[in-house]
């Protein structure tokens, strides 16, 4: 008796070890599925949006006092461009602007940095979470996003 037991759950769990890439494979096509699906619901949107943006662009440029409003903005914002470049031929100012894009270069820099660190911090650990130095957990996620390859 015990051995029909021993043979029953040795089939069983064969049976469901069988099943499982039967189950993996379903789940994986369904997934591609719904991927494909929302590729080309995104697209559709998109198309949507630009014909929208389109017709809204198009009623402004057909209506006198926006066009005047319009004409109005672009002599301001010539007026600031030329106030900013007189004002970006100081050496001071150079010297702030200088300094800000090496700041912000060096930020870039430690942001991928601190990007590897997470990875791997999170491979070695097996933990989703980290605690900073002012006790703040903060969670390690990361964004999927599609970019076409060209053929």
């Amino acid at each position: 008796m015990e051995d029909q037991t021993q043979v029953t759950q040795h089939q069983s769990s064969q049976q469901t070890q069988d099943d499982q890439p039967n189950t993996e494979v379903s789940l994986l096509l369904n997934l591609e599925s719904l991927i494909k699906s929302h590729i080309s619901g995104l697209q559709q949107r998109k198309e949507e949006l630009k014909q929208l943006k389109e017709m809204m662009q198009s009623a402004f440029q057909n209506d006198s006092l926006y066009q005047e409003a319009e004409l109005a903005v672009k002599e301001a914002n010539k007026k600031k461009r030329d106030a900013k470049a007189r004002l970006m031929k100081l050496a001071e100012v150079r010297s702030v602007q200088d300094k800000a894009n090496d700041i912000a270069a060096e930020i870039k820099e430690m942001d991928a940095a601190l990007s590897d660190y997470l990875r791997e911090y999170q491979r070695l650990s097996g933990s989703n979470e980290i605690v900073d130095d002012q006790g703040n957990v903060h969670e390690i996620t990361y964004i999927a996003k599609l970019i076409k390859k060209g053929r």
